[in-house]
């Protein structure tokens, strides 16, 4: 796979003694937007968190620009350029909208995302700036997740479950969105509850059922049919 920026190969990955993830083995172009679907503990959440160095794993079970980083600690992994939108936006409730972002630049990767740029894309926050990002509602926090991850200048966002339990016209304004940053020569990993709007958005779709792939290949080739035998595995 030597036009991929991302490989994953092979990966397992563990809690304690269970076994979350068999031997996955995905891979992300540039410029590609890549689904990962399944159930609620498929693994989808634990790919994510190995990729981003949240999770430990085989140093060459993940290549990211053709270096192997599996097991490197979080903080080397985003100065790589890859950046996580964790599910549950995480954001620090101390910090104001724009504090908030800044944390997300702190590592100083060159790049076109600054704050000014974050605000064109989400022009509500710039009117809510100074305020706490505990007082927003949930989809502009989700924004601010995003515009924070940004501010890393990731070559790779991977973003988790970044619709949970938004109203589906903020899900609707979130997605539109993304055409503006892969514009910026950025491949993105989504993990979705929300199959219809994963294969809206994606080029290549994973399904995850039990820690395994179960089924993948291009978005558009995706049958309704397909996607639930591997979903329930029947």
């Amino acid at each position: 796979m030597p036009d991929h920026l991302l490989e994953v190969r092979a990966l397992d990955a563990h809690y304690g003694d269970f076994q979350a993830l068999f031997g996955i083995s995905i891979g992300v172009s540039q410029g590609e937007v890549v689904a990962v679907i399944g159930a609620n503990g498929a693994g989808k959440s634990t790919l994510l968190k190995c990729i981003a160095g949240a999770m430990p794993a085989r140093g060459d079970a993940i290549v990211f620009d053709r270096a192997p980083i599996g097991g490197l600690p979080a903080h080397v992994v985003v100065a790589r350029g890859i950046a996580l939108v964790p599910e549950g936006r995480r954001l620090f409730p101390s910090l104001s909208v724009e504090e908030n972002l800044l944390v997300g630049g702190q590592l100083g990767r060159p790049g076109p995302w600054t704050l000014k740029r974050v605000y064109d894309l989400f022009p509500i926050l710039a009117e809510r700036a100074r305020q706490p990002s505990t007082s927003l509602s949930g989809g502009q926090q989700q924004m601010v997740a995003i515009g924070r991850a940004l501010m890393s200048n990731p070559r790779l966002l991977l973003c988790d479950e970044i619709s949970l339990g938004l109203a589906p016209i903020v899900i609707r304004d979130i997605y539109a969105r993304l055409p503006a940053i892969v514009a910026e020569g950025i491949s993105v990993v989504i993990v979705e509850q929300d199959i219809v709007q994963a294969l809206k958005v994606a080029n290549h779709v994973y399904c995850l059922q039990e820690g395994r792939v179960a089924l993948s290949g291009e978005a558009r080739a995706m049958t309704r049919e397909k996607i639930a035998a591997a979903y329930f595995g029947v």
